[in-house]
């Protein structure tokens, strides 16, 4: 018998265990996008001796790099076969996929900035119904036709707007608490000169940060034609450049892949920041964004960065989303323009708060994320909650951006100095 699945019968009978008589919350990760975000949710229970939270990860497409991921944070996750035969009072999960095969109530917890894609697998769509994003639609929600999960919660009024037209029945479990990455972005605007310094961009220098998301449509799955005028046009004497990719990317392709597609960028200035890595901090250290219709580009909206949009697949992107109505109004980039001059025109176009429209559809909540989930999962763990405001640690100052050179250095170390989530 392995020693996880010794430690799993342990938990299972409550026996020689030191802190002993405790509610048992199982985390579920699929993925590094996913057990970035849950960290934001399942650090909230912490410090509270009256739990036990314990790990698993789940099976997915792109799973690589969970494992490495958790153990950055000293967490040794149980087998997914263990978690699904033992009883839990709370599971926690970002992903759908296997969760209703679990003995206990779940939680779904939304990812990224606002529900952006439209589900791509029709094949499950009945007869004339409408393609929904994910999180908002009834081939996630429901399993044999009843909600699966006990409570979902949304960033946003409109979400629970949208989901009564989508998927009615799972409005009862359906709560609104904001958006975390919202909330520590806009807290974190306040130390964008200590950010900039630690990543090194020196005053007077312009922070460039080209923004991906993952698929064929996305700036990375483009990168062939962008990347000539990163490396000819840019950076000059006073530009810095970073690519923040999305962690889906090096799950797909493999990080030595990724890093080898870029390694021509090694001399050049440019930084491949790791998908463990700050990105928050990164967003906000920013002059000007270039990105998709990813999560990243919305979350710029927070920040006093200009921003210049790649083209996107408008059919796929839902359109009542931020990046929708962000495709709307941000200027596009046009490959038969220099590069330079497009970023010039974009920073002198640019107004503060000129994307407060989209950045007001990221959350209905702001500054009261952890509050409210806080209080999600303590009614539904049965528990009164602690007698104190929750702990949110700051955004803390990333390395260097010369430590994130791409190429076939390693970056893997980056992590023992970050712990933003994305």
């Amino acid at each position: 018998m392995s020693v996880i699945t010794t430690r799993t019968a342990l938990i299972e009978q409550g026996r020689w265990l030191t802190v002993q008589d405790c509610k048992r919350v199982l985390v579920v990760v699929h993925t590094v996008t996913f057990a970035q975000r849950l960290r934001e949710v399942f650090g909230l229970l912490a410090a509270d001796l009256r739990i036990q939270v314990v790990f698993t990860t789940a099976p997915h497409v792109f799973g690589n790099g969970v494992k490495e991921y958790l153990q950055e944070l000293g967490i040794v996750a149980m087998p997914w076969e263990d978690a699904l035969r033992t009883d839990f009072d709370l599971a926690l999960a970002a992903g759908s996929r296997g969760v209703h095969e679990l003995r206990t109530p779940v939680v779904r917890v939304s990812h990224g900035a606002g529900h952006i894609k439209l589900l791509t697998d029709t094949s499950l769509l009945a007869p004339g119904e409408a393609r929904s994003p994910g999180m908002l639609s009834p081939q996630h929600l429901l399993h044999e036709g009843r909600v699966g999960p006990a409570a979902i919660t949304y960033a946003h009024e409109r979400d629970i707007a949208e989901l009564a037209r989508s998927c009615p029945e799972a409005l009862p479990v359906a709560h609104v608490v904001g958006d975390p990455c919202v909330d520590r972005i806009t807290a974190g605007m306040a130390r964008r000169e200590q950010y900039r310094g630690a990543l090194g961009v020196a005053p007077g220098e312009r922070l460039v940060t080209v923004a991906s998301t993952w698929g064929p449509t996305s700036t990375f799955g483009r990168i062939d034609a962008l990347l000539p005028h990163l490396l000819h046009q840019l950076p000059g004497a006073a530009d810095r450049v970073a690519l923040l990719v999305h962690p889906n990317v090096f799950a797909g392709h493999g990080a030595w892949q990724v890093r080898g597609w870029l390694a021509g960028c090694r001399g050049h200035g440019i930084a491949l920041v790791p998908p463990e890595a700050d990105w928050q901090a990164v967003l906000i250290a920013s002059d000007v964004i270039i990105g998709d219709h990813g999560s990243l580009t919305a979350y710029g909206t927070l920040t006093d960065a200009a921003l210049l949009l790649t083209p996107g697949p408008r059919r796929e992107i839902s359109a009542y989303s931020p990046a929708a109505r962000l495709a709307a109004t941000a200027p596009a980039l046009l490959p038969a323009h220099p590069l330079a001059e497009q970023l010039d025109y974009a920073v002198s176009q640019f107004t503060p708060g000129q994307y407060d429209e989209v950045a007001t559809l990221l959350s209905s909540a702001p500054g009261d994320f952890h509050r409210r989930m806080r209080s999600v999962l303590y009614r539904l763990l049965g528990l009164g909650e602690p007698a104190s405001p929750p702990v949110v640690p700051p955004l803390p100052l990333p390395g260097p951006l010369e430590r994130w050179e791409t190429g076939a250095s390693a970056w893997a170390d980056t992590w023992a100095d970050t712990g933003a989530v994305r």
